[in-house]
């Protein structure tokens, strides 16, 4: 079983605690491991960390509370990596739910609100229409496992997609549109950046403020080209990364 190879700490003048559980945090995150494996004893660990075993738990009980680790008691007890982290292939269009269990998650999903609203300039830019005409406005937040990993603010156009909110939203927005409109999104233009999480989005997302998330704004198209959707994902940099698949163009004679 693969176990995370950790070394004794840098001291760089912040607490002990915080230093343990960023380190933790990375090696958990780097995705070298596999999913449920065992770290080392409390005990062992600190020794190899050079801290004290009140200041490993203390890490560990933050690591835990962000999903990143579970603790059990008794014989078989031990610190265990919890789910892993999930990965978004740019080469691939699918759903958050696809995606979710073609990794061996279960995907879930929490409404937050739901509501006919006005396009205000920036929406209505991405979806190529008039400044106040009629959109839904969705938020949600995405599950793995149980575990929140992404905050998802959707606009979409409501004059081609009457009773959209009456539908069951916390399934998948895309497949909804394809079965109920015969709507098929079919391409994304994503553009990805690095922030970090104000007091709304660390409560959602159930994570410290100031920490690392990876904002995505994403407008989607149907296969006739029309944007139908505009959204702004928040996904926890410590539970996502993305990937890309990129190939050189074939050969010409």
């Amino acid at each position: 079983m693969t176990r995370p190879e950790a070394q004794p700490l840098i001291r760089d003048g912040r607490p002990a605690g915080e230093r343990v559980e960023e380190h933790l945090r990375q090696l958990i995150t780097q995705g070298n491991f596999d999913r449920n494996a065992r770290l080392p004893p409390e005990r062992e660990l600190a020794d190899r960390l050079g801290v004290s075993r009140m200041t490993l738990r203390q890490a560990l009980a933050a690591l835990e509370r962000d999903g990143l680790v579970t603790r059990t008691a008794g014989r078989n007890g031990g610190t265990f990596l919890a789910r892993g982290t999930v990965e978004r292939n740019l080469g691939r269009f699918s759903g958050v739910p696809a995606y979710l269990r073609s990794q061996g998650f279960t995907a879930g999903c929490r409404v937050v609100s739901a509501r006919v609203d006005a396009a205000d300039g920036d929406v209505a830019e991405n979806l190529e229409i008039p400044v106040g005409a009629t959109v839904c406005d969705i938020l949600r937040v995405r599950l793995a496992d149980g575990v929140p990993i992404s905050l998802e603010h959707a606009w979409l156009r409501a004059e081609p997609l009457p009773g959209l909110l009456d539908r069951p939203l916390g399934e998948s927005i895309s497949e909804i549109l394809k079965t109920e409109y015969g709507v098929v999104l079919c391409r994304a233009v994503e553009r990805i950046e690095a922030v970090l999480a104000g007091e709304n989005e660390a409560e959602a997302l159930g994570i410290r403020v100031g920490a690392p998330l990876m904002s995505v704004r994403r407008v989607t198209y149907d296969d006739a080209g029309v944007p139908m959707e505009y959204a702004h994902d928040l996904f926890r940099g410590d539970r996502a990364r993305t990937v890309a698949w990129t190939h050189d163009d074939p050969p010409t004679t």
